[in-house]
């Protein structure tokens, strides 16, 4: 038994020293860095929570919207962003109809494509109508928003909740 745990031991140790050149070249070469031919980033699926941010939701929902916003342009556009909006998250569409910063920032990600879907059991529970919310239509509308997450998770989304 010792004979076989010392080869086993010294195969290990070989095809370990065999891969470490193949692994330390990668990264002295950059490419974990982005510094190999191509861009930075490739092209991402990313699905953003948000269930709002008490006590200051207003706050809250300028720094989310800044984030997608910078992800946008990190990503030169080469993304696919959901953002699945659900109890207090909600809040962000009822305070858009009076907030003229929050309307343009949410029509401005809008314009490049974002997405927010919205939960229709928040909505039941809170007694609103996606006429209550600022730009929101009958589409945008999902069945629940954390098995909207989910969902999109199962189909490649990576999940962010900022």
């Amino acid at each position: 038994m010792r004979n076989f745990r010392s080869s086993a031991a010294r195969f290990g140790l070989i095809l370990f020293s065999v891969g470490l050149p193949a692994i330390t070249t990668g990264c002295m070469q950059g490419q974990d860095r982005g510094e190999a031919a191509g861009p930075y980033y490739t092209f991402q699926k990313v699905v953003y929570q948000n269930d709002g941010g008490w006590p200051d939701n207003k706050a809250y929902f300028q720094r989310l919207l800044h984030h997608i916003g910078n992800h946008i342009a990190a990503t030169d556009g080469k993304v696919e962003i959901r953002v699945v909006n659900f109890a207090a998250g909600v809040q962000l569409f009822v305070m858009a109809q009076q907030d003229p910063d929050l309307a343009r920032q949410l029509d401005l990600l809008r314009g490049k494509g974002v997405r927010f879907l919205i939960c229709r059991n928040t909505l039941e529970g809170m007694k609103l109508s996606p006429s209550d919310l600022y730009g929101v239509k009958a589409e945008d509308v999902v069945p629940s928003g954390v098995a909207e997450v989910a969902r999109l998770q199962g189909l490649g989304f990576v999940y962010l909740h900022p």
